[in-house]
């Protein structure tokens, strides 16, 4: 199958991406618990795919997300207008004076050395773009009115808390409608979905999305356990895969949700 991609002509933005972004602090090369000192940047799964392509091939890009207006908040503001990206669709909301309420979220993050990976520490918890819900956002000014020729979100975002794997429905409806292609990279956390149902509600919640997204985005681990396709042949930490059973696989997924292409790796 091919993609259809609206002309540049008709669009305000080549890239519209729906997620929450972070802070990220980085300790350099120490470790979290012994630094005294950290980087800042901002950073978010669906958020550095629209960066990336405003910063790199000069892509017009814009970013849907909820960010606490406070002084953390608009630190955040300040990393993101170096990305680059149109901010005409953060909402910012109201701090209640101490974050029970709303917050930004903060992402540790160490780097990997040798064979040892990166290692990531997520205190996200209340932060404004998890409280996220339903009506929120103007999608058909987003698709309609301004024009929005690809449009990229994820299951990071999805599985944020209860509400937001309702607004990322209502945001791939809207776009598929208007005529946007849609990406989703599914990037299965089980931490994000343990507390809200765990692996059988990322099974219900992706596969309510998936009829709605053209290019599919994952893999081996993500298509088994956020869509609930099994991989004959494997072993339970995928250590040992039948690439023939993963094509098949893969085969049947855009069979059974009619992606027009999955892009997948294997570990």
């Amino acid at each position: 199958m091919s993609l259809t991609i609206k002309s540049e002509q008709e669009c305000r933005w080549d890239i519209a991406s729906l997620g929450e972004v972070m802070l990220r602090l980085d300790p350099g090369e120490g470790r979290i618990h012994t630094t005294r000192s950290f980087r800042v940047c901002e950073g978010g799964g669906e958020y550095n795919v629209a960066r990336g392509l405003r910063r790199c091939f000069r892509m017009r890009g814009v970013i849907v997300t909820a960010i606490c207006d406070n002084p953390v908040g608009r630190l955040l503001e300040d990393c993101m207008l170096q990305g680059g990206l149109d901010m005409d669709y953060v909402s910012w909301k109201p701090f209640d004076g101490i974050g029970r309420d709303c917050r930004v979220g903060l992402n540790f993050t160490e780097r990997g050395y040798g064979v040892r990976a990166a290692v990531g520490c997520s205190d996200r918890g209340l932060s404004a773009a998890c409280q996220m819900k339903p009506g929120e956002v103007d999608w058909d000014a987003l698709f309609g009115r301004d024009g929005v020729r690809w449009f990229h979100t994820g299951g990071i975002y999805a599985g944020l808390s209860e509400t937001t794997s309702a607004v990322v429905q209502e945001a791939v409806q809207a776009a598929r409608r208007h005529g946007s292609i849609v990406s989703y990279d599914l990037n299965y956390r089980p931490s994000l979905w343990k507390s809200i149902g765990g692996q059988a509600r990322a099974q219900e919640v992706n596969r309510a999305i998936a009829p709605f997204v053209d290019v599919m985005i994952g893999n081996e681990e993500d298509f088994q356990a956020s869509l609930g396709l099994s991989i004959e042949g494997s072993t339970e930490d995928f250590s040992r895969i039948d690439h023939e059973s993963y094509r098949r696989m893969i085969r049947r997924a855009v069979k059974e949700f009619g992606f027009k292409a999955a892009a997948t790796t294997l570990r």
